[in-house]
């Protein structure tokens, strides 16, 4: 089912990501580097490409605290120019003055991903550069992301690619073990993950956005 070039495809989403920004008059990318695979990979493309003009932002939003301390591992194994913006206060700020009298954890969780797209898109103006997103082509199929948040971005280069294949291309870039095989999590919540909260697994996912076959019934 993968028998891609995973190393051309590197290089062509190198290439794709130089193109972009030409096209847009800009000069280089900014990123959100969360601790996760998809944030990991798509520094490092966007480091290949820019190589002195590549900002990877780390932003602890009542989150995991081994995310950041993950995130800052490939900062430094790659080389990435890095800003810590704690989010945390601020979220916290936001939240005492909203009407949380009708409790929704998923109103409250996405208001997390937000905030780090308007922190994102501060540093990209700033820079002349593009906010290069972290999405892949499983997310999009299923529109699993936060709109104006994860989903507020100029560029997607993993657009293409379904989950198990960024785990490939992590492992041609030689991405630390760790975090390829950690549980994808968007960080919403304590304990949350890609996964259970959809209630089936990438591979099963991805499985059916490739070949449309299902490995097993689901209930309606």
């Amino acid at each position: 089912m993968f028998n891609k070039d995973y190393e051309l495809t590197v290089e062509k989403l190198v290439n794709w990501l130089r193109q972009k920004v030409e096209e847009a008059d800009c000069k280089g990318a900014v990123v959100g580097l969360s601790g996760g695979i998809d944030s990991s990979v798509t520094a490092i493309l966007a480091k290949k490409a820019f190589s002195e003009n590549m900002l990877g932002v780390i932003m602890p939003c009542v989150s995991n605290p081994q995310d950041q301390k993950d995130a800052q591992l490939v900062a430094k194994q790659f080389g990435i120019e890095t800003e810590v913006i704690d989010l945390i206060e601020t979220y916290k700020n936001l939240v005492t003055r909203l009407d949380t009298q009708q409790k929704s954890k998923l109103a409250l969780a996405n208001i997390k991903p937000r905030l780090r797209m308007t922190t994102l898109y501060y540093y990209a103006n700033l820079r002349n550069s593009l906010v290069v997103g972290t999405d892949n082509r499983s997310e999009l199929k299923l529109g699993y992301f936060t709109k104006y948040g994860d989903g507020g971005i100029d560029l997607a280069p993993l657009g293409n690619l379904v989950k198990t294949e960024v785990k490939e291309v992590a492992k041609i870039l030689g991405i630390p073990e760790k975090v390829i095989s950690k549980p994808p999590s968007a960080g919403l919540w304590a304990n949350q993950t890609d996964e259970e909260e959809l209630g089936v697994s990438y591979k099963e996912i991805d499985r059916y956005i490739l070949t449309g076959k299902l490995t097993r019934r689901f209930n309606k």
